[in-house]
């Protein structure tokens, strides 16, 4: 069976603006931590500086047509792009198929976008842009009127405690260890989940954000043959995995570990 019989037309249509959406965030991940404009000049070459033309600026197929190398100069352009714009397509779908066309679909593709846009720049620089958590705070602090589960209550203690959380954590680190083990982004960061995820969701993505940095750094170190206390491994992707994992899952999930609890 064809990938095309998968997918519904409305499945479809979400892919193919997802990806779009998705180069989109290439833009803002490689923009915004050089303080340059997102939106002007337009899309160009990072290597020949040649603007790229808009049918060599389609998501996914620009880069299959091209072979992964720039018209104009023939370097090869990174994976990573046609990677972003399918992940982010996928996500539209996958959000499309949980919760159907509306605005709770629509808050959590933009929420999904902006954990990309930060994961991707914390892997690259290590840094969480205050200009995306500090007014992502405040934007899906709005969670309460697009998801009915939320209320302003969830909303204010899921940011007080996805902050409060890991400023404590790092914190204690500090007096223990006489240096920074966490970054004010993550604390930010957690704090933007909160808002969108509230209290349940803060510890969901705590959890299974420490989990998953535990497991992949074991392999990183692993691979690297370098001792943990001198790895530095960006938190900000694990968060935000945890984050997903719950929009999708986390009721579930918790569900089935407090009937595990249960004698």
């Amino acid at each position: 069976m064809m990938i095309f019989d998968y997918f519904s037309m409305p499945a479809m249509f979400f892919l193919i603006i997802g990806a779009c959406i998705g180069s989109f965030l290439n833009v803002c991940i490689y923009r915004i931590p050089e303080n340059k404009s997102i939106v002007f000049p337009g899309s160009f070459c990072p290597v020949c500086k040649k603007s790229i033309p808009f049918y060599c600026n389609i998501p996914v197929l620009s880069y299959v047509f091209l072979k992964g190398r720039c018209k104009f100069c023939h370097k090869p352009i990174s994976i990573r792009y046609p990677f972003i714009e399918i992940l982010t397509g996928i996500f539209a779908v996958l959000l499309f198929y949980k919760f159907g066309p509306g605005w709770a679909m629509a808050y959590w593709f933009v929420f999904i976008s902006v954990l990309i846009t930060i994961s991707f720049i914390d892997i690259d620089h290590q840094i969480i842009p205050d200009i995306i958590s500090l007014p992502g705070i405040l934007i899906f602090a709005s969670s309460f009127y697009f998801l009915p589960e939320m209320t302003i209550k969830d909303t204010l203690l899921g940011i007080f405690a996805g902050g409060g959380s890991l400023y404590a954590v790092a914190y204690l680190y500090f007096l223990l260890k006489k240096q920074e083990g966490m970054g004010g982004g993550d604390i930010k960061l957690l704090a933007m989940i909160g808002a969108a995820t509230g209290i349940k969701g803060v510890f969901f993505t705590i959890f299974a954000g420490s989990l998953f940095g535990t497991f992949f750094g074991i392999l990183i170190m692993i691979y690297t043959k370098i001792a943990d206390s001198k790895l530095k491994i960006p938190f900000g992707p694990f968060l935000s995995l945890g984050a997903i994992l719950y929009i999708f899952f986390g009721e579930q999930l918790i569900q089935w570990y407090l009937a595990i609890l249960k004698p």
